[in-house]
């Protein structure tokens, strides 16, 4: 009776956080198939009777909300960013778990201690040095950001790489093969598990980023999906239905990459967890 119980509590909270999680989106997904009329006469929780649905919230958004613009700009970001992002901390990792020199210590608890800093603390440093770089309001300004910034990937990609055996590198390099060579064709192979998992991870967190985009890339032709969708709410005040179409729309390449490479995410997290 006491497991019945058990199970039956378990159910009830799992149910109520599916309900807490996907009711926000129905809603969305309902009002953008709604016209006006219908957004103040029907329900918020209720879809639009069939033949009453209509899709023209989706051809606005489509014809004039610049997706096309913010779909590249959104793309060549996250393009970029999770390859430099990804040859720094691996190659970063590696030369920290694998090479003893001098003030090796001190160098890792500088990056811990720069991933216990907040990033709003630094914010008018950095502003400063992309300012005087001479990359504001360019696409290169986000770029540097992003694939410098996340200091997680250097911590998890020395979990990799300790589980790698050191014999492989000295049996690389016995056959030969230099540092960079034996990173390349023996280390990095190895890691991509890890790859997969951080690049998925850094790739949602880019695409849904408003802030950075925001604040250094003010020109309206280097709009991102998320600036698109804030610039495009601004301009449709009291549109709600036609906002939640963009919403809908805005979301979707999030979601395809968590239904497309789930089980990447997860078998680098496991197999990353254990250490033999």
């Amino acid at each position: 009776m006491k497991k019945i119980s058990i199970n039956i509590v378990k159910y009830i909270v799992f149910i109520t956080i599916t309900i807490v999680v996907f009711l926000p989106i129905l809603i969305t997904l309902f009002a953008s198939l709604k016209d006006a009329g219908q957004i103040s006469t029907i329900s918020p929780l209720l879809p639009p009777a069939l033949k009453d649905i209509t899709f023209e919230n989706y051809k606005k958004v489509f014809s004039e909300g610049m997706l096309g613009v913010s779909f590249f700009n959104s793309f060549l970001l996250v393009s970029v960013s999770v390859i430099i992002n990804v040859l720094i901390g691996s190659i970063t990792a590696y030369t920290l778990e694998r090479f003893n020199f001098r003030f090796k210590a001190f160098v890792y608890a500088l990056f811990l201690l720069g991933m216990l800093v907040p990033s709003n603390v630094t914010e008018i440093a950095r502003f400063q040095v992309v300012s005087s770089l001479g990359l504001y309001n360019t696409l290169a300004a986000p770029m540097v950001i992003y694939a410098c910034s996340d200091l997680m990937q250097l911590y998890i990609y020395r979990q990799f790489i300790n589980q790698i055996p050191v014999s492989l590198d000295e049996s690389a390099r016995l056959d030969g093969c230099g540092y960079f060579r034996t990173y390349i064709q023996i280390i990095f192979p190895l890691l991509l598990p890890a790859t997969a998992t951080l690049s998925i991870i850094k790739a949602v967190d880019i695409i849904n980023d408003m802030y950075i985009p925001y604040l250094y890339m003010p020109s309206e032709r280097l709009k991102t999906l998320t600036t698109m969708l804030m610039s495009y709410s601004g301009a449709l005040k009291g549109a709600w239905q036609t906002l939640a179409a963009c919403v809908i729309v805005v979301m979707i390449p999030t979601l395809l990459l968590y239904l497309v490479f789930t089980k990447y995410i997860f078998a680098g997290i496991v197999s990353g967890a254990v250490k033999e």
